[in-house]
């Protein structure tokens, strides 16, 4: 096809928007329309959970967590800690295993998260894993996490590194989320903290207040349109009892 066949199939787009395209289904494709997008926004405050990713006493991804907490809550967002302690590996439990079910719920109840590690080994901590693990890709014909925005930071014992950062990224891409550009990968984090556990004046600490500001911005942005933004053509080609079958299909042995 030339340049200029191309054009006019663009121009002639909103008439015949599938004359060129004969093995597309005409009753599920959709032009987007900006129109859509027009909305009476939601005056609820932000809903925020955080998880993060150690169980130590003094734990640096939790403190990291707590000040990142009070941060949305001066921005006017709603937030909530969850914490890992008592959660078990991903298939050695139920799903009705309390704290699972209190992760689910929590994530239900979210609009945005941030998820804060440890980098262990070149990598985020079993731990924080096994909380992303728990969160199921469906639910019935419900994705949990699909159309929320995501914020990822890490805490790292010497050098700054972004291995842990990295690694959550892909997930949350995975997992359908509006990941944010913005991150933060606080170095040598025993320095950072003082004796009542918060956070000293830093560039770290700068970063941190971008972040939390970043995630409250596009879940003001994105939350009431999440579900247009992630309606798809393949899925709405798909029957709804067919979507059934395909998300409720049987765990592997």
């Amino acid at each position: 096809m030339t340049r200029g066949a191309v054009s006019e199939t663009t121009s002639n787009a909103a008439s015949k928007p599938l004359s060129d395209l004969p093995q597309v289904a005409p009753a599920h494709f959709r032009v987007p329309d900006p129109a859509r997008l027009q909305h009476r926004p939601s005056t609820h405050p932000p809903r925020i959970l955080l998880l993060y990713g150690s169980l130590r006493p003094r734990s640096f991804s939790r403190l990291l967590v707590e000040e990142s907490a009070r941060l949305l809550q001066a921005m006017g967002a709603e937030v909530k800690v969850f914490n890992p302690g008592g959660l078990p590996l991903p298939d050695d439990a139920p799903d009705s295993h309390p704290k699972v079910q209190e992760l689910r719920n929590l994530v239900l109840w979210s609009e945005g998260m941030v998820w804060c590690s440890p980098e262990r080994h070149g990598a985020m901590t079993g731990i924080m894993k096994a909380q992303i693990d728990w969160i199921p890709l469906s639910s019935g014909a419900v994705r949990p996490t699909q159309g929320k925005t995501l914020a990822v930071m890490q805490v790292s014992g010497g050098s700054q590194s972004f291995n842990a950062i990295n690694q959550m990224r892909l997930l949350g891409r995975w997992m359908r989320m509006i990941t944010i550009p913005n991150q933060s990968s606080v170095a040598k984090a025993f320095q950072e903290f003082d004796d009542n556990d918060r956070m000293k004046p830093s560039s770290y600490l700068d970063r941190v207040v971008d972040v939390m500001e970043e995630l409250v911005k596009f879940t003001w942005l994105t939350r009431d349109v999440s579900p247009y933004l992630v309606d798809r053509y393949s899925e709405r080609k798909e029957s709804a009892e067919e979507l059934m079958k395909r998300v409720n299909l049987p765990k592997a042995v």
